[in-house]
């Protein structure tokens, strides 16, 4: 049976995909094909239940890292990718670089000593963060990236934010799988809605970064 070529993957393309609900995997790094995806049970992150342990919490306000958002955007994204099951593979790659490049995928990255040692990384529609992906190379870099992410979602005015999946270490953070019904009907709300990712100041004192998340500690 003969199947035409797919289109290219291109920002529109991936935009109008994440508008539909779904979104593109590949099998791996250098497999050059890709698959849609349309999860019955979808992983979202309740702004308002981001669970901060205390041991988290201490290492936040001990210190000693810097937040920055969009300083390695492209390192953030190979941080993510360099594993050894990866969903990124170069097509999809160099998309979230064009999403990037036009403002609707952004990053926020753990520094120490001016070393990238982890992040999250995602893409923006509305009043939607859909995320991606995110790496640590030091204890707790991923859980910092994810608290900071939170806050800022929280100050732009965001109304979703679409894990895809959930794992057991999102589910330990306060993320929870919804039906697909349910899904749609916050995406369209979330759709409908404005915010801005950049709203909060970068370089704000921990405290006031907590001060942005709605947490439940443990």
């Amino acid at each position: 049976m003969y199947r035409p070529p797919r289109p290219p993957l291109s920002p529109a393309l991936m935009l109008r995909a994440y508008a539909a609900g779904i979104f593109p995997m590949s099998e791996g790094a250098g497999d050059p094909t890709l698959f849609w995806v349309d999860p019955q049970r979808r992983g979202v992150f309740p702004l308002d239940r981001f669970h901060v342990s205390r041991s988290l919490m201490r290492r936040i306000r001990k210190g000693g890292f810097d937040v920055r958002v969009n300083s390695d955007f492209l390192g953030t994204v190979a941080g993510c990718a360099d594993r050894e099951l990866t969903w990124i593979n170069a097509e999809i790659f160099q998309c979230y670089m064009s999403l990037h490049a036009t403002g609707h995928a952004h990053s926020v990255e753990v520094w120490e000593d001016d070393t990238l040692v982890g992040g999250v990384f995602g893409v923006v529609l509305g009043g939607a963060f859909f995320g991606e992906s995110m790496f640590s190379r030091r204890k707790d870099a991923s859980k910092i990236a994810l608290a900071w992410l939170i806050a800022r979602l929280n100050h732009g005015g965001f109304r979703l934010f679409d894990t895809q999946f959930v794992t057991e270490h999102l589910q330990s953070l306060g993320a929870v799988e919804v039906p697909r019904a349910v899904y749609r009907d916050a995406l369209q709300h979330a759709l409908g809605s404005s915010a801005d990712f950049l709203a909060m100041p970068e370089g704000l004192p921990a405290q006031d970064v907590l001060a942005h998340l709605r947490t439940q500690t443990s």
